[in-house]
């Protein structure tokens, strides 16, 4: 999925960041690497923290406020591309705002419409949760969610499967994903190594 999500910032990095004289040439890819993680870990880190709602919404097209700004999820990714564009590249605050806000809307924009598009094999909306959460969603259809959910999901033992023991399913792995990332690089570690 990493892959896919790099070349999908690719796609929409044109006037947000080659066309874009506040970034050096020699720093395009490395910038389009750092949007690219931002998306992965932010939308990760939503997931740790709980925020099961607002990550479905948001992938699934339903969310109140869209991919824009207004969106918190939305709006926490920005905020870390920023952080990142201002420390890693030393741009100043109002350009790498600038960079940010143009481009992650767009690109959970477009990775919302292709997740959506069921013709469209690049995105799912399982791959995406498996790939942050090591594979915990892996065998549940994340698509008929909202439907009747049954098996052994009820992870807060309370007689129903419901949204809260996705939510502790998929929190808990991406907690555990986080985690053997500090160990081994994590998403940084696997952009790496698509950068070369």
């Amino acid at each position: 999925m990493l892959e896919q999500l790099m070349d999908l910032v690719r796609e929409h990095a044109q006037g947000a960041v080659v066309n874009n004289p506040d970034v050096p040439n020699e720093h395009n890819e490395a910038v389009i690497g750092a949007a690219t993680e931002s998306i992965a870990s932010g939308l990760q880190q939503e997931l740790a923290n709980g925020n099961t709602e607002g990550v479905l919404a948001l992938l699934s097209g339903k969310a109140e406020n869209g991919t824009t700004a207004d969106n918190p999820v939305v709006g926490n990714i920005s905020n870390n591309l920023v952080d990142t564009l201002l420390q890693k590249f030393n741009l100043d605050k109002g350009a790498a705002t600038q960079l940010a806000s143009s481009l992650i809307p767009s690109v959970l924009g477009s990775l919302v419409h292709k997740t959506n598009d069921p013709s469209n094999g690049s995105f799912s909306l399982d791959g995406i949760l498996n790939t942050l959460t090591g594979g915990s969603a892996q065998g549940i259809n994340l698509q008929g969610i909202l439907g009747s959910l049954s098996g052994g999901l009820d992870k807060n033992r309370d007689g129903k499967v419901d949204l809260e023991d996705l939510k502790s399913l998929l929190s808990n792995g991406a907690q555990q994903q986080q985690q053997a990332g500090t160990n081994t690089g994590g998403i940084g570690g696997l952009l790496k190594n698509l950068l070369g």
